[in-house]
């Protein structure tokens, strides 16, 4: 880890990737903090991180879920059971009791960060 991670992780802010390796509309998972956050990336190239624990499974599988919307609120539908998760608020629009966790994202340069305070 470089010095520049250092300071960003103690900031509050890990580096996780190149904003090009996130595919538009598709996730990717990163251990962050000793976290499995998944990372998606909206066509118009709005980020989002979310947990990647599906709540009703226990598997840590959201990051390849399928993006999309729903009445206009991003979601991704957990590949297990189909559930979906707002990428805005974590909530489950099928079960508004079940959330997961988001977590704060940035571009700094070409770099995404996640929040991790």
């Amino acid at each position: 880890m470089t010095v520049l991670s250092e300071e960003l992780e103690q900031a509050g802010w890990t580096p996780v990737c190149s904003y090009t390796d996130l595919l538009p509309e598709r996730g990717v998972c990163a251990l962050v903090g000793g976290r499995q956050i998944a990372l998606f990336r909206a066509f118009d190239g709005t980020l989002f991180a979310i947990g990647n624990r599906d709540p009703f499974s226990g598997a840590h599988v959201l990051s390849r879920g399928i993006m999309g919307t729903r009445a206009g609120e991003p979601v991704v539908a957990s590949p297990m059971h189909k559930q979906a998760f707002s990428l805005v608020t974590g909530v489950c629009l099928d079960d508004p009791a079940t959330a997961v966790p988001t977590y704060p994202v940035r571009l700094t340069g070409e770099t995404v960060e996640v929040g991790t305070g």
